[in-house]
């Protein structure tokens, strides 16, 4: 698997899990209706099975890792869909994450 895929498998789950949470939030506490709520549902179990199409057979590692991509996703989102505006530190704190990730997928290993 090269990192490229990786990478853009790291994005799709991120896509489904935030947005699916983002549409949970959309029709719960902003009563947009449960339609939105159920269609978060659906988006969050989506990305449950994208985790499983990443080539290593670690669990732990995946998790870990999408954890970081995860973080600077949701700032990321929430700058573009909520008007958020991330200071300085949200910005150190998401690229520290983003740094973890590739030590964690992609530093090389022996095994």
């Amino acid at each position: 698997m090269t990192v490229l895929r990786s990478a853009l498998l790291f994005v799709l789950a991120a896509v489904l899990e935030i947005g699916g949470a983002w549409l949970v939030w959309q029709g719960v506490r902003e009563h947009r209706g449960w339609a939105w709520a159920g269609a978060g549902v659906v988006a969050l179990g989506a990305y449950g099975f994208v985790a499983t199409l990443q080539q290593d057979a670690n669990f732990g590692r995946i998790l870990a890792a999408y954890g970081g991509v995860f973080v600077a996703g949701s700032l990321a989102w929430g700058m573009a869909l909520d008007g958020y505006r991330p200071d300085r530190y949200d910005v150190a704190g998401a690229l520290l994450c983003l740094a973890g990730v590739a030590v964690i997928m992609y530093a090389p290993r022996g095994n």
